[in-house]
């Protein structure tokens, strides 16, 4: 018996913004199915648009993964997080002993194929692509809470704006933004 999917499952039962006072609860599932939209998004421009090579179902897997080990560790807040290097290191270490218990409730011949998905690396173009794709989507957060009052995300908002924009290193993210991000703060009537 293996309970990988089990796990995951769980991702449902994960809240994020923990510190926030929130008009929508946010679960670790649903932030999972944005990126994965977002970031599937971002390697389409990337290709299409600037003469990448990139799999834009890949991108999308990856970001569907890119909190799996939060079923296990819970989501830490970004304040506690990235409060100084020591405490972002010990995340980093407790992050890759998850994954690794993780990867090890698969059955041995799966493992290589979910490995690169929950261990993900860093310094490759396609991670790159699902970080600004997480970021994106927790600017969207800010976004939607505000536009229904909630004050709470504008040094947020603020916060993450300026994470989106040092992404724009990559054409497809700043595309994204000027083509798409307005859009977020309309309502369904003026969506129309």
């Amino acid at each position: 018996m293996y309970n990988f999917f089990a796990y995951m499952s769980r991702m449902k039962l994960i809240r994020r913004w923990a510190l926030m006072k929130s008009v929508t609860d946010e679960n670790i599932a649903e932030h999972s199915a944005e990126v994965a939209q977002i970031a599937h998004a971002l390697a389409v421009i990337a290709n299409k648009l600037y003469g990448k090579e990139l799999s834009a179902d890949r991108v999308a897997t990856l970001a569907l993964y890119h909190e799996a080990s939060e079923v296990i560790t819970g989501d830490l807040p970004t304040p506690i997080k990235y409060y100084n290097p020591e405490i972002r290191k010990a995340y980093k270490d407790i992050e890759s002993i998850a994954n690794s218990k993780l990867l090890s409730m698969l059955p041995e011949e799966l493992r290589e194929e979910y490995a690169p998905l929950i261990e993900q690396d860093a310094s490759c173009y396609e991670h790159r692509l699902v970080k600004a794709a997480d970021k994106l989507s927790a600017y969207v957060k800010c976004l939607d809470e505000l536009k229904s009052g909630n004050k709470e995300f504008a040094k947020a908002k603020t916060a993450l704006k300026k994470e989106v924009e040092a992404y724009f290193d990559m054409p497809e993210v700043k595309y994204f933004c000027d083509k798409f991000l307005a859009s977020y703060s309309k309502t369904l009537d003026e969506l129309e």
